[in-house]
C-alpha cells in the first residue's frame, strides 16, 4: 500500500514539474524554421527537432502546427516586421513614411544570420486547400499594410501633400507591390545596398 501511495506521489509530482524547455528558444527555433521554408513545408518532424522538444510537450506548450503558426506569425512581426507599421506612424508624411519602410525593408529582408524576404510574404506560398485559412490570415496582414499605405497617402492628399489627382488605392498597391517585390528579391539572393538603391528608385516615382 505505502509503495502504490508513493508511486501515485511520484507521478502527481511529475505532473506538476514546470516544463524542461525553454519556450521562448522553442518559439525562436520555430520562427526561423518557418520562415526559412514556409507553412506547408514544414512538418512536426521538423518543428521537434529544430526546436528540441518531443512532440506531445509540443503539442502540450503550443497546441497544433497552426496554432503554433499563429504565435510564430505574432513572434516575427513584433521582432522583424514592425518596421512597416512603426515608419506609417513615427513619420509626418506618407512621402517619408514609404521611402523609410522601404529603406528598412532592405535592412530587415537581408538581415544577416537569418532567413531572407519577408515571412508574412512567403510563408504561405503554395498551401493547400487544407491550409487556406493559414493563407488567408497572412493575406488579412498583408491587406492591413496596404490599408496603412492607402490611409497615409490619404491623409496626405488632404493635407495639400500630394497632387489633386492622386489616386491613393494606386499609389498604395504600388508601393506594397514594391515592398513584396524587394521581399522576393531578398530571397533570391539580392544584397541589401541593390535593394536600398531600388527603394530609392521606387520613390522617384512619388507624384509631386
Amino acid at each position: 500500500m505505502g509503495d502504490t501511495n508513493e508511486r501515485t506521489a511520484e507521478r502527481a509530482a511529475k505532473r506538476g514539474r514546470p516544463r524542461s524547455f525553454d519556450r521562448d528558444a522553442a518559439l525562436k527555433a520555430a520562427v526561423m524554421e518557418f520562415w526559412e521554408r514556409g507553412y506547408e513545408a514544414v512538418s512536426i518532424a521538423d518543428l521537434t527537432r529544430v526546436m528540441h522538444i518531443k512532440a506531445p510537450s509540443l503539442y502540450a506548450a503550443f497546441g497544433d502546427k497552426k496554432t503554433l503558426f499563429e504565435e510564430v506569425v505574432e513572434a516575427y512581426v513584433r521582432e522583424f516586421g514592425g518596421f512597416v507599421e512603426r515608419a506609417l506612424a513615427e513619420e509626418p508624411t506618407a512621402r517619408r513614411g514609404v521611402a523609410r519602410l522601404l529603406r528598412e525593408a532592405a535592412y530587415w529582408h537581408t538581415l544577416p544570420g537569418h532567413p531572407r524576404g519577408c515571412m508574412v510574404i512567403t510563408a504561405a506560398t503554395n498551401c493547400t486547400a487544407g491550409s487556406e485559412d493559414v493563407l488567408r490570415g497572412l493575406q488579412e496582414r498583408r491587406v492591413r499594410t496596404l490599408r496603412l499605405i492607402e490611409g497615409a497617402v490619404r491623409a496626405d492628399l488632404a493635407a495639400g501633400e500630394l497632387p489633386a489627382g492622386t489616386d491613393p488605392h494606386v499609389l498604395a498597391v504600388y508601393c506594397s507591390a514594391v515592398l513584396q517585390g524587394m521581399s522576393q528579391q531578398a530571397r533570391d539572393g539580392m544584397d541589401r545596398e541593390t535593394l536600398e538603391a531600388v527603394a530609392e528608385a521606387a520613390m522617384r516615382a512619388w507624384p509631386g
